[in-house]
């Protein structure tokens, strides 16, 4: 089964005990005690990490889209975090104990991340799954990788993981995931964790949900999700850049339990017969008993008997060995036959 050691020592895998993933975005809106009190809320919500995005004015946009759509660099300001925010609140998470990342977008903050911040992994978002060079200079950096798939086509996903593999990095965490906010169920297609299991055995497979409520990630380690990632906020009222989709910490809690709970009502593949199970055995099987009045010296055969509870007598299942056999006492209507009852000797 296919596995991935995060730098901290947890190991993530298909089936295995889910990592959660609370992605606060810009849900902080570039406030350093909101993303401290975010942390605090995704860490009792159960949530095994907190995911930034470790971005500026000069990774995301162009500067000709900028002179075209000025707001957009005012957005951008305001809602992005410094290096000096990422790495207080990478301190922050390490005295808390609950794991931060962030995903960059440029080499430069890749780098100040594993260099500064010691995250566990670098996430990878889903509009860099066709910039290939990109792609090959943080799988050089030789940190685990998780990449979202939105948007993207299967043979372009067959690309960028050749390209990661190809430059030196199999410590890769593949995300089915819709690039729409918030995403209806109809475009989902959760199957899919299915189809990248498939095409891509050796790596864990993981879902970056998008959807409203908590059903679709549960589902999805039905399907054995090694990670859930899923967009969080204090106050989904607020206006902002995907905080209305975003969950509030007592849904996100109520995910983390419902998915935990899949994941321990999956058990294995072998077939295992619990303690309290097979307490039920003799309680809930049949037995042997009497039909009609039955006589010393009658032959047993099917006219003659019927299977009741308990079952803690004669099972159904050993008939064959007790039809054609001669009893050597008296019997009432609904009186159990034991084996003592049966004389084995004169067949």
């Amino acid at each position: 089964m296919s596995k991935v050691l995060l730098k901290n020592g947890r190991e993530i895998g298909d089936f295995y005990k889910p990592y959660f993933v609370a992605e606060l975005n810009s849900s902080h809106f570039g406030d350093l005690q909101t993303a401290k009190k975010m942390i605090d809320e995704a860490k009792a919500s159960g949530c095994d990490c907190v995911k930034f995005q470790s971005w500026s004015t000069e990774t995301l946009y162009s500067d000709s889209y900028y002179k075209k759509n000025p707001i957009a660099r005012r957005m951008v300001d305001k809602f992005s975090l410094s290096n000096d925010d990422l790495r207080t609140l990478s301190q922050y998470c390490n005295k808390e104990k609950i794991d931060f990342a962030s995903t960059p977008y440029s080499l430069e903050e890749a780098q100040f991340l594993i260099s500064e911040c010691n995250v566990p992994f670098l996430k990878i978002a889903s509009m860099e799954l066709n910039n290939l060079p990109y792609l090959s200079l943080l799988a050089e950096l030789k940190t685990p990788l998780i990449l979202s798939t939105g948007m993207g086509s299967m043979d372009e996903i067959i690309a960028a993981v050749d390209t990661i593999v190809s430059s030196g990095n199999n410590d890769l965490i593949i995300l089915h995931c819709t690039a729409v906010y918030p995403s209806e169920t109809n475009i989902i297609r959760l199957k899919n964790i299915l189809g990248l299991r498939l095409q891509f055995p050796h790596f864990p497979i993981g879902y970056s949900d998008h959807s409203e409520g908590i059903e679709i990630p549960t589902a999805a380690i039905a399907l054995g999700a090694c990670l859930i990632e899923k967009h969080f906020t204090l106050d989904s009222s607020r206006i902002g850049l995907d905080n209305q989709m975003a969950t509030e910490p007592k849904e996100m809690q109520e995910m983390v339990d419902s998915c935990n709970k899949v994941h321990q009502a999956l058990g294995g593949t072998d077939r295992v017969l619990s303690d309290l199970e097979k307490a039920q055995i003799p309680k809930m099987r049949r037995s042997l008993v009497a039909k009609i009045k039955l006589y010393a010296g009658e032959i047993i055969d099917d006219a003659k008997v019927e299977f009741k509870r308990p079952g803690d007598g004669i099972p159904p299942s050993e008939v064959d060995n007790i039809f054609g056999k001669k009893l050597n006492k008296d019997l009432e209507i609904g009186d159990q036959i034991q084996l003592s009852d049966l004389d084995f000797e004169s067949n």
